[in-house]
C-alpha cells in the first residue's frame, strides 16, 4: 500500500516538486522542502521509494543523460518503479572507495561480479545504483557508477538480514556475471567516486527533508515524548512535574529548535560558504538527536521500555524500544558521527587531518 500511497502523493503533485516538468517533476523550485515538513508534521506514511527520491534521482538528474533523465525519473517519482542503492561491502563500508565489486566491459555490456550489503529496499526493488571497481590501477578513480536491473534478474541474489529489531529491512546483494548494458553507465567510466559523492550529499541531506516525505519529525517525536512524560506516573505524580525529566526534555527541544533555526538561515544561497556544510551538519545533528530522543524516552518509560510491539501494555504500542534501536543505525548510515565530524573539520574547517 506504501506504494499506491506515494503514487497518490506524486498525483497530488507532493512529490518531485522540484524536479522539472519534462523529467515528470512539478517545477517548482524549493517546494519540496515544505511538502516534505508538512507530511511529516501530519504522521502520514513515509514514501516508500526514499532511496529513490534522496539518493537516486538527484544523481541522475545530475549525471544522468537526456535519455537516462527521460526513462527513468518520472516512474521513480511515482513509485512504479522502487530503487535500492549498492555501496557497502563486507569490506568496504566506512572505506567506501575500498569497493571490490567489480565490473568488466565485453562490447556494449559490463559483466557485474560481487557482493553488496545492508542493501535496503533490495527485496523488491527493481534497480540499484551502484558503485563498481573497472579498475584496479587508482582507488578512486577506477570506479565507475551504474544503474542495475535487480528485480528477476539472472545472477542476482538477494538475501535479507535479520535486524536486532527482528525486522528485515536490511538485505545482502551477491552478483554472478549480471548483465549491465553501458547505456545504464551514468557519468564516464573511472568518475564513480564523483558521482557517488554527489548521491552521499544527497543521503546525507535528506535528514534535513530534502529527500522523502513522511515518517516522524523530529518535533513530532517530541511532542511523543512529552505526551509519555505526562501519562506516566512515579511516586504519586506525572513525570512531567518532575524538575529532572522536564530539564531533560527542554534540552532536546532546544536542540531541534536550533537545528530548525541553523538550516533556515544556511539555506539562504547567500549564507552558504561551502556546499557540503549543511548536508554533512544535518545528519550529524538529526540523526544523535533522534538517537537522544529515544534515549530519554526508554528512562521516562522505566521498566515498561522492556515492553515491545504487540505487548498491549508496551507504552505507545512499544514504539520507543524500537526507534531506540533503529537509531543507532541512523548515526552509521551514510557515515557515521565521527566520519561526519572528521570531514566537517578537515574539509569544511580546514583542521589537519587526524591520525
Amino acid at each position: 500500500y506504501l506504494c499506491a500511497w506515494q503514487k497518490k502523493c506524486y498525483e497530488a503533485g507532493l512529490v518531485g516538486c522540484d524536479y522539472p516538468v519534462e523529467y515528470g517533476g512539478g517545477g517548482h523550485q524549493g517546494f519540496q522542502r515544505i511538502a516534505n515538513q508538512e507530511m511529516s508534521r501530519a504522521g502520514v506514511p513515509y514514501l516508500i521509494n526514499v532511496i529513490g527520491l534522496g539518493m537516486a534521482a538527484p544523481t541522475i538528474l545530475h549525471h544522468g543523460t537526456e535519455e537516462q533523465k527521460r526513462r527513468f525519473l518520472p516512474p521513480l517519482l511515482a513509485a512504479d518503479e522502487i530503487w535500492c542503492q549498492g555501496f557497502s561491502e563486507p569490506n568496504a563500508g566506512s572505506d567506501l572507495a575500498n569497493v571490490q565489486t567489480s565490473a568488466v566491459r565485453e562490447g556494449d555490456h559490463w559483466v557485474i561480479n560481487g557482493h553488496k550489503v545492508w542493501t535496503s529496499l533490495a527485496h523488491f526493488a527493481k534497480w540499484m545504483i551502484l558503485l563498481a571497481r573497472t579498475s584496479r590501477d587508482d582507488k578512486y578513480k577506477g570506479l565507475t557508477y551504474f544503474i542495475c536491473p535487480i528485480a528477476n534478474t539472472k545472477g542476482v541474489t538477494v538475501r535479507p538480514l535479520i535486524k536486532m529489531t527482528g525486522e528485515t529491512g536490511f538485505n545482502e546483494v551477491l552478483f554472478e556475471d549480471v548483465i549491465v548494458p553501458d547505456s545504464l553507465r551514468l557519468d564516464e567510466v573511472g568518475k564513480g567516486w564523483t558521482v557517488a559523492m554527489t548521491t552521499l550529499l544527497h543521503e546525507r541531506g535528506a535528514a534535513e527533508g530534502a529527500g522523502g516525505g513522511g515518517g516522524q519529525s523530529l518535533e513530532a517525536r517530541i511532542e511523543a515524548l512529552i505526551e509519555l512524560a505526562k501519562r506516566t506516573r512515579r511516586n504519586g505524580r506525572s513525570l512531567w512535574e518532575d524538575p529532572v525529566v522536564r530539564d531533560r526534555i527542554v534540552r532536546l527541544v532546544v536542540r531541534a529548535e536550533a537545528f530548525r533555526q541553523t538550516f533556515r538561515r544556511a539555506r539562504v544561497e547567500a549564507l552558504c560558504d561551502h556546499p557540503m556544510r549543511i548536508p554533512l551538519q544535518s545528519k550529524l545533528l538529526s540523526s544523535e538527536l533522534v538517537q537522544d530522543i529515544a534515549a530519554v524516552a526508554l528512562e521516562v518509560a522505566g521498566p515498561y521500555s522492556t515492553l515491545y510491539l504487540g505487548d498491549d501494555n508496551a507504552p505507545d504500542g512499544g514504539q520507543w524500544p524500537l526507534a531506540y534501536m533503529n537509531s543507532y543505525g541512523i548515526t552509521i548510515a551514510a557515515g557515521t558521527s565521527e566520519i561526519q565530524r572528521n570531514i566537517l573539520g578537515e574539509r569544511v574547517l580546514g583542521l589537519p587531518k587526524s591520525k
